[in-house]
């Protein structure tokens, strides 16, 4: 407890570390265009560094910022810097990191309107916007989640509801013992994070119907209008396609497939549209997306190509009752809950949560739709401006169709051998992070070794991706000097 006559010292202590943290913060963006871009691996010494022994007395705020500043700063990656290409990672816009820091000093609770007027407010005006920019239904309903796994988990419990009580049971009140059995059927390239919400929804990963996929990942028609035919009719059935690959950036053929789908009574389509639904703000990449409003729900990130910090995932529903079915907690009673108002624990997984809304207003509004157009087009003229140049030397063969902001690329040993290929291919990879100018990171594509870079930053330059292209082409020299990598 703080006595009246500690409340000066402890508003001075106050003021001097957030102005320090402020500082640090601020020479830390400012060393992100020159700052190595390295993974320290040696966990050991960070161990040593920051596992200590916890203070008796504990230690002045200032003297714990300094010190968390020095001794972690080894293990920072410069993830929010223009040259870090390693999976799909934004950075911070100014105005979301801003916002950001705001949503923390002003730490409001955001599950229950009461407990935070504001955010409640901000994420409706976030909801509508996306609703909005991404073409959906004007009915659609929303929640900020944590990440795209949450949001998934948000769309697909809808979707588990929604199938079940079309054929009379509550799944909620009564859970999954004795329900109908739901079929769920989903792409050969389906990401990590949509088996995993099937996983925690107790729809099971392993027990899906899996639709193979072409050279560039997106579902084959013939093969999902196959599956379809042979899932009973009775049954609930849950189709999952995919917008924007993981690896190539591909999208399924949305508008054929949810027309397969609904050719089953009662199917409920939802797509996965972690960083490819941001495409649908494009006039040239929107096409990508034909026919997505079709779907009944969509899962996406703000913290990817939004640009926003962690953690801003985005669930959407086009069935409103399902979605609050599905996900508002029994009422307790010392709680006061909102009439007209909004209140967020209705439409996602927690209950107590950050508002995360106030980072995702900041940069909606800062770039607006000019802006966030130039944001997405910009990085994807990179990724195609880092494939043409890897394109252009021997031995470097980009495997994929470069449509959005995926590149996947392959080094070729010289007598073309699969196996010294793939070892060539994971060694200039491993010279790639040694080197620092740049990072990304590897995958296996259809059984090969593969590069894989990602462009989502908002402060990526033209110069950054000849900067990637140049360490790329260096790495392999330096692996391979001869004249398949030369």
């Amino acid at each position: 407890m703080i006595e009246e006559a500690d409340r000066q010292r402890v508003a001075d202590d106050r003021q001097q570390v957030l102005a320090r943290a402020a500082e640090l913060a601020i020479e830390y963006l400012e060393s992100l265009p020159e700052r190595e871009v390295r993974v320290d691996h040696d966990v050991a010494a960070l161990r040593e560094r920051l596992i200590v022994p916890l203070p008796e007395d504990g230690e002045l705020p200032l003297q714990v910022i300094e010190a968390l500043a020095r001794d972690a700063d080894p293990g920072i990656v410069a993830m929010a810097g223009p040259r870090y290409f390693g999976f799909v990672i934004g950075g911070s816009l100014p105005a979301a990191l801003a916002a950001d820091w705001l949503t923390s000093t002003w730490d409001q609770n955001a599950g229950l309107y009461v407990a935070g007027p504001a955010a409640a407010v901000v994420e409706e005006a976030v909801g509508e916007w996306l609703i909005d920019l991404f073409g959906l239904p004007a009915a659609t309903s929303f929640g900020l989640t944590t990440g795209c796994q949450m949001a998934h988990v948000t769309c697909l419990a809808a979707a588990r509801h929604a199938v079940l009580e079309r054929r009379g049971w509550d799944v909620e009140s009564r859970g999954l013992f004795g329900a109908p059995e739901i079929q769920v059927v989903i792409g050969a390239e389906a990401h990590s994070t949509l088996l995993a919400a099937l996983q925690y929804l107790g729809l099971g990963r392993d027990r899906v119907r899996i639709v193979p996929t072409d050279d560039q990942g997106r579902v084959q028609l013939e093969d999902l209008a196959r599956e379809l035919r042979s899932v009973d009719p009775s049954q609930p059935l849950i189709v999952c396609l995919q917008a924007g690959n993981v690896n190539t950036g591909s999208f399924d053929p949305i508008r054929e497939a949810v027309g397969l789908a609904r050719g089953h009574e009662g199917a409920w389509v939802h797509v996965d549209g972690a960083f490819g639904m941001w495409a649908r703000v494009s006039p040239r990449l929107e096409h990508l997306l034909d026919g997505v409003e079709l779907a009944d729900s969509w899962a996406t990130d703000a913290h990817k190509w939004l640009n926003v910090p962690y953690d801003s995932g985005i669930a959407l529903v086009a069935h409103p009752k399902a979605h609050a079915a599905a996900m508002s907690p029994p009422h307790a009673t010392y709680l006061q809950y909102g009439g007209q108002e909004r209140d967020e624990m209705n439409w996602v997984p927690e209950f107590s949560r950050r508002a995360r809304g106030f980072a995702a207003y900041a940069a909606l509004r800062s770039l607006g739709r000019s802006g966030i157009r130039a944001l997405v087009e910009g990085c994807c003229d990179h990724a195609r401006a880092i494939a043409d140049r890897l394109s252009a030397e021997d031995g470097i063969r980009v495997l994929n169709d470069v449509v959005l902001n995926q590149v996947l690329v392959r080094f070729d040993a010289e007598d073309g051998d699969a196996t010294a290929s793939d070892a060539l291919t994971r060694q200039v990879i491993v010279q790639v992070q040694e080197d620092a100018r740049i990072w990304l990171s590897g995958t296996t594509w259809h059984g090969m070794a593969a590069m894989r870079i990602s462009v989502s930053n908002w402060s990526t330059t033209a110069e950054d991706a000849q900067v990637a292209a140049d360490a790329i082409i260096d790495a392999a020299r330096r692996v391979a000097p001869s004249p398949q990598a030369a």
